[in-house]
This record gives C-alpha cells, sequence and structure tokens, in this order.
C-alpha cells in the first residue's frame, strides 16, 4: 500500500473521532506486514487525562487483535491543521517501543500537505526498553 493510500485511510479514521470537548480531530491509519490497515481516531473524555490519542489508538487495536510489535510497516496521521500534524509525545514514546525506529511516519493533514518522517526522526534520543536492561559487567 502507498503513503497516498494509507492517508487516505487516516482521513476516514478522522471522521470518527469523538471530540466534543475540544472539536480537535485526528485520524491515524497504521499498516501491518500484512497489509492490513488499522484505524484509530482521538477520544475524548470530560476528565481530559482519560482522553486517547488516535496513534495511539490504532496501536492499541493492532495490539489487541493479536499483531504483535514491530511487525507495523508505516502510519499515517491527519489533522485539521495549517501544516502537517504531528504525534504528541506519548504518542512518539509508544510508537517507538511498538513500532521501532526506522518505520515511516506520514504526517498530514485535510489540506493534502503531507510530510515524510521517521520514528527515530520524532523522537531523538528516546528512552527505549534496551535502557531498562542491566548493565553488562
Amino acid at each position: 500500500m502507498d503513503h497516498a493510500h494509507l492517508m487516505q485511510e487516516a482521513i476516514k479514521a478522522h471522521k470518527n473521532a469523538y471530540i466534543p470537548y475540544s472539536g480537535f480531530g485526528v485520524g491515524a491509519a497504521l499498516l501491518d506486514r500484512q497489509g492490513h490497515v488499522h484505524h484509530g481516531c482521538n477520544v475524548e473524555n470530560a476528565a481530559y487525562s482519560p482522553t486517547n490519542c488516535a496513534e495511539r489508538t490504532a496501536l492499541f487495536r493492532a495490539i489487541a487483535d493479536g499483531h504483535r510489535p514491530g511487525t507495523f510497516q508505516a502510519i499515517a496521521v491527519v489533522g485539521d491543521t495549517d501544516e502537517p500534524i504531528a504525534p504528541c509525545g506519548v504518542c512518539r514514546q509508544v510508537l517507538l517501543e511498538l513500532c521501532g525506529p526506522d518505520m515511516p511516519v506520514i504526517l498530514g493533514n485535510l489540506k493534502g500537505n503531507i510530510r515524510h518522517t521517521t520514528v527515530r526522526e520524532l523522537l531523538p534520543y528516546a528512552f527505549a526498553p534496551s535502557h531498562l536492561e542491566e548493565p553488562q559487567t
């Protein structure tokens, strides 16, 4: 699946955003190695902190559906913004954990502007699972 098609899938997911408080919808489309697309949208909550971003919704949905970390090929994220939208810091950390540093991330907006990057570029000097390993002596 090309990145333009994946962005169209993110736009579809954007339409499902539950955003009664901010009115700011975000959609994500995560591509796995089998070619399946896992959709995500932001889901708000009146208490705010339980709100979940589109990127994490797509990732958690894929994991819940039985796909393993490291089996994802790319993610597209879209929002109604002037410039292509970028994931928040929490989503960047989750992307690193579940996708790996070199996975492509396609950032877009509803105007059709696109920016290509990777998880590593979004989160340089990241805290990774390897930091939890005991040092070798």
